[in-house]
């Protein structure tokens, strides 16, 4: 998978841009504050229709204009794909590939992105929602359908929630809980089902990286938790229904006096241990972001697998965030695929890989050359792990 070139037509702090990528590595250099992450940005809404970034289309338009666009040409399985995605204003965003109007969804089944942010160094230590983000991210990519299923389940929890929260000023909504419960066990079942097997993928090749990455012993552990009753998350999804139904009668209760809902997948989590110990709590630092570049890479390994070919692996400002073998670590593997690199030092990343330098300042471009590899201190380019 490859972005050949993207242009930027109102995004962010962009005017009017265009620019052509290597098909190998592109460092995206700069100082802080010049665009640097809006063009990473730009290059993963075209593989999902989606910003890693915020909720909102509105916030990517340039404070000037009324409407943003990015286009750009990309491609995968062999095909080339013309893709853009317009932004207006108050509108839902219009997504186009090959002149066909495609939801995000859709969008991702064409061409997909891995990103690794200093954020993702923390998923280990922060709160179990980020793990579940995580989780949500990776699978919609490979599972289009589950990003409706979620969304579908986000609806019904808010219905429900706000039920439980209201109801005792009007005592007619009770009406509707027992409906709105059934479906929350509905989602969760086919949600559950999903999570699970993407766990299950992740904990293998995850355990494996993270022994390459620490050169140790140490060993890495990651079992997916779900609502109680659900023991075999692995269960086919009728079954899990049961179990979610009993498990949502048993709190029906407890429910209605503290007003929240209790039972549902929006509470799942990643157990995480290094040599039997929890992460969250025993790990070191340099353990936890062991850990954490073990589960991104693992991720795009899992992308890899499913669609054949890697996919576009996006790193920003990463790497000055990881000490010298982590960081080595990490670019040793942009010797497979198409890699996007931001960071505000240049010269040193494109040196050890011969990637090639796109300077930003202020919202402006400029295309830069490719650099050529520094072979002592990367390893042969392109040719593998040094």
């Amino acid at each position: 998978m490859r972005v050949k070139s993207i242009t930027l037509s109102g995004f962010r702090n962009y005017g009017h841009e265009t620019v052509s990528f290597d098909d190998d590595i592109n460092i995206i250099t700069g100082s802080n504050a010049q665009g640097k992450t809006n063009l990473l940005e730009a290059i993963y809404l075209l593989t999902g229709g989606k910003s890693f970034r915020t909720r909102y289309d509105r916030e990517m338009i340039g404070f000037s204009v009324n409407e943003a666009e990015i286009s750009g040409v990309a491609e995968a399985s062999g095909r080339m794909h013309q893709i853009s995605v317009r932004l207006v204003g108050g509108r839902k965003k219009q997504i186009r590939q090959n002149g066909v109007s495609k939801t995000a969804s859709e969008l991702s089944n064409a061409l997909t992105a891995v990103l690794f942010c200093p954020e993702d160094l923390n998923m280990i230590s922060d709160g179990a929602h980020v793990r579940r983000k995580l989780l949500d991210v990776a699978v919609s990519r490979l599972k289009p359908v589950y990003a409706d299923l979620t969304a579908k389940y986000a609806r019904i929890y808010e219905h429900k929630t706000r039920i439980l929260r209201d109801f005792r000023e009007k005592p007619s909504l009770l009406k509707a809980l027992d409906e709105f419960s059934d479906g929350i066990c509905r989602y969760s079942s086919l949600i559950i089902g999903y999570r699970a097997e993407y766990v299950r993928l992740l904990k293998e090749k995850a355990a494996r990286i993270h022994s390459e990455v620490s050169g140790t012993p140490e060993k890495l552990e990651i079992r997916y938790r779900t609502i109680g009753t659900a023991e075999d998350p692995t269960a086919p999804a009728d079954e899990l229904y049961e179990c979610l139904r009993d498990h949502m009668r048993a709190h029906r209760e407890a429910e209605l006096r503290c007003g929240m809902c209790l039972t549902g997948i929006h509470k799942d989590d990643l157990d995480i241990t290094v040599n039997g110990k929890e992460a969250r709590i025993y790990a070191s630092r340099g353990q936890a972001r062991t850990a954490a570049i073990s589960i991104k890479m693992a991720e795009r390994e899992i992308c890899k697998d499913a669609a054949g070919e890697y996919p576009i692996l996006l790193l920003d400002d990463v790497l000055s965030e990881l000490d010298s073998s982590r960081r080595e670590y990490v670019l040793s593997g942009t010797s497979e695929g198409q890699t996007f690199i931001t960071c505000c030092e240049g010269e040193s990343p494109a040196k050890r890989t011969g990637g090639k330098i796109i300077e930003v300042k202020n919202g402006v471009i400029i295309d830069g050359e490719k650099r050529k590899a520094d072979v002592s201190a990367f390893g042969e380019k392109r040719g593998g792990r040094a």
